[in-house]
């Protein structure tokens, strides 16, 4: 699913040669971090992403007629939404338990497990491909794939972390600084696509047009200090914490910080940046 500090795969593994649910070595990593705790993810953190999942589809306009793709598409609720604007939707995410919670989903989807680099579909295949912090400044490759699928004039939406230090909610992220220090260095760097105009030069450079950038609302919502750090625990950033510092202390890290913005009779509330780019491919001449 979305934000994860693991690394990218380092060239496209030909998916169509792997065993059924198998991935390049280099993506099960991806696995253990965040389908370690797939339903606590499903059902504790990824609620709180419905706003930005609602205004992509909202930009794109998603509707009946449509086949859409979600990349990086975790434990499917996306593309549930999605299918409940008409759209015939499928997904891909190297995380195959997730992938077995979003086919619980959307049973009726076309839910694959399967590298972002190399999508088992074939050219022209899609209308509209999204992904919500799936695409990285570390994983710019996958946008040619993402081209490759989309028929000419498709649209494409994306989103990706924005200024989160600016953010109100920056505090509910702090706890993915434990890792070690590459680890951080890498989280800036798979972040810098929602920096000023790089985003829109990477697309811009994979061959997309009509790029723009848009505001996309994202609000963490939690109940206590508790289930937010248990909900934390859930993504792939926080196992690469947790690996680092340990789980207890990791625990009592997040439910430390959070507990300075409980607000008597409300839940938690974490609003944090977040920047959406639309775009297309060319139209067939």
């Amino acid at each position: 699913m979305t934000e994860t500090t693991m690394p990218a795969a380092p060239g496209a593994v030909p998916h169509r040669t792997l065993p059924a649910g198998a991935l390049p070595h280099d993506w099960r990593a991806v696995d253990e971090g965040w389908g370690r705790r797939g339903p606590d993810f499903a059902t504790l953190s990824e609620p709180s992403a419905c706003r930005e999942y609602v205004a992509l589809h909202h930009a794109l306009g998603v509707d009946h007629g449509d086949h859409l793709l979600d990349v990086a598409c975790g434990a499917g609720l996306a593309v549930e939404l999605a299918a409940l604007r008409g759209a015939t939707c499928a997904g891909v995410d190297a995380s195959a338990r997730l992938v077995d919670v979003a086919r619980v989903r959307s049973p009726e989807a076309d839910l694959r497990v399967g590298d972002m680099h190399d999508l088992p579909w074939p050219d022209a295949t899609f209308t509209v491909v999204s992904s919500f912090r799936g695409v990285w400044g570390t994983t710019p490759g996958a946008l040619d794939e993402i081209r490759r699928v989309l028929v000419p004039g498709g649209r494409l939406g994306l989103t990706v972390w924005g200024h989160v230090k600016a953010s109100p909610g920056a505090w509910a992220l702090a706890p993915f600084r434990l890792a070690a220090e590459p680890q951080v260095r890498n989280q800036a760097a798979m972040t810098s696509l929602g920096r000023p105009g790089v985003g829109e030069a990477v697309l811009e450079a994979a061959g997309f047009v009509d790029v723009r950038r848009v505001r996309i609302p994202f609000a963490w919502e939690f109940a206590d200090p508790a289930t937010y750090a248990r909900a934390l625990a859930s993504t792939g950033p926080a196992f690469v914490a947790i690996q680092e510092v340990g789980e207890p202390a990791f625990l009592a890290a997040a439910e430390r910080g959070a507990t300075a913005h409980v607000r008597a009779g409300l839940p938690l509330r974490a609003e944090v940046d977040v920047t959406g780019f639309l775009a297309r491919t060319a139209a067939a001449r």
